[in-house]
Order: structure tokens, then C-alpha cells, then sequence
């Protein structure tokens, strides 16, 4: 629900597809500087507890943001500022939510509990986008944040049910400089994890940033309000569960390098049909197939990088890929600089096209990878 928002003001307030990058930007950059740390606190704390404690955390800061607005101090900057800190929140709260959910399921299940994970997430986020652009319609987007904190301190109260997971978390505590040393000695000593971060950081880098140009797209390209953004939004949030569905039907899915690697260069090619889409129907039907392989190849990464260290180091392989995810502003900041010069459907056919070679010669070149379990 806040990406629909958060969008659509700061578009709405600058009519520039650069500031709505950069928002985007903005946002991931504490998932870089705190991936590592995230890990850090995943490996030596009580999970479910900091996972209240981020999510209330959270919904303070969304909250806040729609107060602002409704009292007349929303300016960019400072909408902006709030969302930059939001990102230091989501930077514990992905890391702690997908170790935990491995906790829950063990290692024979985890494509499928992450697959779950994410699929509950895509299911919250198809009524959430639909809410959010008739709540932004109707009664505007401060209102549309309140509703937004609320959801989190509700996520807040069921975490108090939740069971404790059956594979605890080390007990044994580090400092932030042995927690480093710890990382650097974890990759040298399972290589395929710093190969793992790579990929995702290129998927992410030219894949994930395409969803920033939404907004742009459906005020500029496809000529509908907020409403119709927060249905191509839903739509987005389908096309994940459809993906995500798929996945965990796999099951204990044997060949998961080179279905990451399969998924990654249709997750390209689904961009470059996306960029020449400018009927609504197509674009929606495009950005749904996008959007499930985003979903799968995302779950993919985190079940390779969990699957791939011992139990112990879970927590940080979550931090590995926190930290990878955290180069997204390095897309977000050239995907939006090429849609301000040359408009958003070249921007994202740029992203389509570089993905799809990265995708292919990674396949090629990466047979280890390729043959992992």
C-alpha cells in the first residue's frame, strides 16, 4: 500500500519521474548499510521479538507520514525523509521475517514456507493496492497512511501468537566487527553465497527497479488516475502470488540453480514486451507475468543462499541478501535518469534488455551455479 502512495504524491507534488526514483532509491539505501547488521541481530536475538519491535517501529513511521500530510506538512522532503528511515525498519524486518519463517519449516521445506511467505505478502498486497487508490481518490493520501500504520500495529498484535520456532538462533553474541570478520570468513568459505549476492544484486539492479515507473506510466503513458494505479498495482501483486503459487507446488524442487537462471531471462524479456505496452490491457497482462517472475526468482535466491550454509549462519545468509537487495539505488537512480531524458518505456526496455543478457551469459558461464539442488 505505501509504494502505491508514496508514488503517486511525490509524483503528483513534482511531476518528476526522477524524484520518484529517487524516493525509491532512497528507501533501499539503509538495506545496503544495514544488511550486514540485520544479519548480526537475526543470528543473536530472540526473532520474534525484534520482529514486533521493527513492525510497531514501522507503522509509527507510516502513521506519522499521514499526519503530516493531513496537517499540511507533507512537503516532498520531508515525505521523503520519513520513507529513507522506514527503509532502516524494512532492512531488520525482511531479515528477521525470512529467517524466522525458515525456523518455522526446516531446510526440506523452505522453497515452499518462503514461497508461502511471499505468496500471504502478494495476497495482502493485491487489497492493499486496490484500498489504497480509492483511499488516495477519496479521502486523500494522508488518510490512506493512517490506514497503513494501522495495518502494522494489527500485524504487530498477531505476532503475539505466534508460535516459537523450533530451531532457535545462536545464543552466543558478537560485536558488529567480529559479526564483519564473520562474513567475510562465511563467503570465503562458501564462495557460492558471494556468487548468489551477484546475481541478485544484477536482478535487482535491472529487474526489481521497474516498479518505481508505475506511477509514471499510469499518469503519463496509460492516462488513469489513482485508482487505476492502485488496480495495475493489484495486478502486479497477482501476477507475484501466480508465480509464488507455482513455486511452492514445486516442492523439494531438485534443480533450483537453473530454474533461478531460466526465470531471471523471462523476467527480462517480460520487461522489453512490457516497455512497448501502452493499452492498458496489455500492460496489465505483461506487468502480471513480470511481476511472477520477480516473486519467484526473489524466493529462489533466498532459498539457494539459506540452503547453502550451515543452520547457525542463516541469519546472516539473510543479511547477505538484505545487502544484495540494497544495491537497488544504483538502478533506481539510472532507471529514473533515462526515464527523465527519454521518457519511462525506454528506461524500462534498457532494464529488459541488460537482464536478459545478464541472465543468459550467467546461465552460460556459472555451470556450478547452475547445477545447485
Amino acid at each position: 500500500m505505501d509504494s502505491v502512495a508514496l508514488g503517486w504524491i511525490v509524483f503528483e507534488k513534482t511531476d518528476s519521474a526522477f524524484m520518484v526514483t529517487l524516493l525509491a532509491a532512497l528507501r533501499m539505501v539503509p538495506l545496503f548499510l544495514l544488511g550486514i547488521f540485520s544479519g548480526l541481530i537475526a543470528d543473536n536475538v530472540e526473532r520474534r521479538i525484534f520482529l514486533r519491535i521493527f513492525t510497531l517501529l514501522a507503522g509509527s513511521l507510516m502513521a506519522l507520514i499521514g499526519v503530516l500530510i493531513i496537517v499540511g506538512y507533507g512537503q516532498v522532503w520531508v515525505i521523503i525523509s520519513i520513507a529513507t528511515i522506514t527503509g532502516a525498519t524494512f532492512a531488520f524486518i525482511l531479515t528477521l521475517r525470512q529467517a524466522y519463517t525458515f525456523d518455522i519449516v526446516g531446510p526440506s521445506l523452505s522453497l515452499n514456507g518462503l514461497s508461502m511467505l511471499q505468496i500471504a505478502s502478494q495476497t495482502g498486497g493485491v487489497f492493499g493496492a486496490l484500498i489504497s487508490g480509492i483511499l488516495i481518490s477519496t479521502l486523500g493520501p494522508g488518510f490512506q497512511f493512517l490506514v497503513i500504520g494501522l495495518m502494522y500495529v494489527i500485524s504487530f498484535l498477531i505476532l503475539f501468537g505466534a508460535a516459537e520456532s523450533g530451531q532457535s538462533a545462536s545464543t552466543r553474541k558478537e560485536s558488529f566487527s567480529s559479526n564483519l570478520k564473520g562474513y567475510i570468513s562465511l563467503i570465503q568459505q562458501y564462495p557460492v553465497l558471494l556468487i548468489l549476492m551477484c546475481l541478485a544484486s544484477i536482478t535487482e539492479i535491472f529487474g526489481f527497479t521497474h516498479m518505481s515507473l508505475i506511477p509514471v506510466f499510469a499518469k503519463e503513458i496509460l492516462s488513469v488516475g489513482p485508482i487505476g494505479l492502485g488496480v495495475l498495482t493489484a495486478i502486479r501483486q497477482v501476477g507475484g502470488f501466480l508465480g509464488l503459487f507455482a513455486l511452492a507446488l514445486l516442492g523439494d524442487y531438485r534443480n533450483k540453480g537453473k530454474l533461478m537462471f531460466y526465470v531471471v531471462v523471462f523476467f527480462g524479456l517480460g520487461q522489453i514486451f512490457l516497455s512497448f505496452s501502452d493499452k492498458f490491457y496489455l500492460f496489465a497482462i505483461f506487468l502480471l507475468f513480470v511481476n511472477a517472475c520477480a516473486m519467484s526468482v526473489d524466493t529462489l535466491y533466498k532459498t539457494l543462499m539459506q540452503q547453502n550454509v550451515p543452520n547457525e549462519h542463516r541469519g546472516r545468509a539473510m543479511g547477505s541478501w538484505v545487502l544484495s537487495i540494497g544495491t537497488a539505488p544504483v538502478g533506481y537512480l539510472s532507471i529514473g535518469a533515462i526515464a527523465g531524458a527519454f521518457g519511462a518505456p525506454m528506461a524500462v526496455l534498457f532494464n529488459g534488455i541488460m537482464l536478459t543478457i545478464a541472465g543468459t551469459s550467467s546461465f552460460l558461464c556459472l555451470p556450478k551455479i547452475r547445477k545447485l539442488p
